[in-house]
């Protein structure tokens, strides 16, 4: 949807989205249904697209956000995560424009929550978000702003999971027992119903511990009471009507009662359903999930670059990502 709005001044500032690149050094595949192609060695050659694009932007992005599952897990199976991560990281490296890594079930395919801890994909080494991280040492998360009276919240989905948690620490535990209790199947990846939201209680998801909720909710008390507007952004969908539902957050429900409850929530950003979705809540909130680079087609792209403004953002989407105007609650 567009109407011109997005040219009638300047915006305040910009940033780039893409998520699910996915790359790897290996032939076109399926997913994991075999219902879908993916395009492994292309996944570069389209962030190439996108790192052109905002290049050449009159209005330069402020900040990247890549919404993780930035390299395949199958890079580990062939002993080549260090070199597909290299690759990928190269491509970005080739502009200075700032990129904010959010973790997906792909990262943890390929390394430890401590390596990934000590890697150029922990955003909280970076300057400008420094201070702003949740103190656990456990927990990826943390927020800054690009600019006054702007927040950005990038969110850990994968706190509580079996992916990246050691078997005999406690969120693993905890992550065990609550598929267990909505999923008896051996393999743990297939679904528990074929329909509805049970579909969520799978092992390439995960949820958010009460720590990092708590943690989000006095950061999101701090931005009502400096009227900021606040944009969260994880790889796990956290509204059923953005996504499919076998991509949610295990407990969405809980993340979703927070940000209703703060009028500084204006929009929340995801990856991980490769199809994209899109709703606006009855308190006006925007959920937007990204189209994935891995199943986009040579011939397309699937990036986006979003302008902020002070009453609205406005989403340029180019290939299969749509154009939208994000109005504030």
């Amino acid at each position: 949807m567009t109407t011109g709005m997005e040219n009638c001044d300047k915006p305040l500032f910009t940033f780039g989205i893409i998520a699910d690149i996915q790359y790897a050094d290996i032939d076109d595949g399926f997913n994991f249904k075999r219902s879908r192609k993916r395009y492994y060695r292309n996944s570069l050659r389209l962030l190439h697209n996108a790192q052109k694009r905002w290049s050449a932007d009159t209005v330069k992005p402020r900040f990247i956000l890549q919404l993780g599952d930035i390299i395949d897990g199958f890079n580990k199976r062939h002993d080549a995560s260090e070199r597909a991560l290299e690759t990928v990281m190269k491509e970005f490296d080739s502009s200075p424009v700032e990129v904010h890594h959010v973790w997906g079930n792909h990262e943890f395919y390929n390394f430890s929550r401590d390596t990934l801890m000590r890697s150029v994909l922990n955003s909280t080494t970076d300057s400008e978000a420094g201070g702003g991280h949740l103190s656990s040492c456990e927990i990826y998360a943390y927020h800054f702003s690009p600019a006054p009276k702007y927040r950005f919240v990038v969110l850990d989905a994968y706190d509580v999971s079996l992916l990246g948690r050691e078997e005999s620490s406690l969120k693993y535990q905890q992550a065990i027992a609550i598929l267990k209790a909505h999923n008896d199947n051996e393999d743990l990846n297939h679904p528990p119903a074929p329909v509805g939201m049970e579909q969520r209680f799978v092992k390439f998801n995960g949820g958010f511990s009460q720590d990092q909720l708590d943690w989000l909710e006095g950061v999101l008390s701090l931005a009502d009471n400096k009227l900021e507007r606040v944009t969260i952004v994880s790889h796990l969908p956290i509204h059923p009507s953005s996504t499919d539902p076998i991509c949610l957050a295990w407990n969405y429900d809980a993340l979703l009662s927070i940000l209703q409850a703060h009028k500084s929530v204006v929009c929340f950003m995801a990856g991980h359903d490769h199809d994209g979705g899109y709703h606006r809540d009855d308190s006006g909130v925007h959920y937007l999930t990204l189209e994935g680079v891995i199943e986009t087609p040579p011939d397309s792209d699937a990036f986006g670059t979003v302008s902020v403004y002070e009453d609205r953002m406005f989403l340029k989407g180019y290939g299969r990502m749509s154009d939208r105007i994000l109005m504030y609650p």
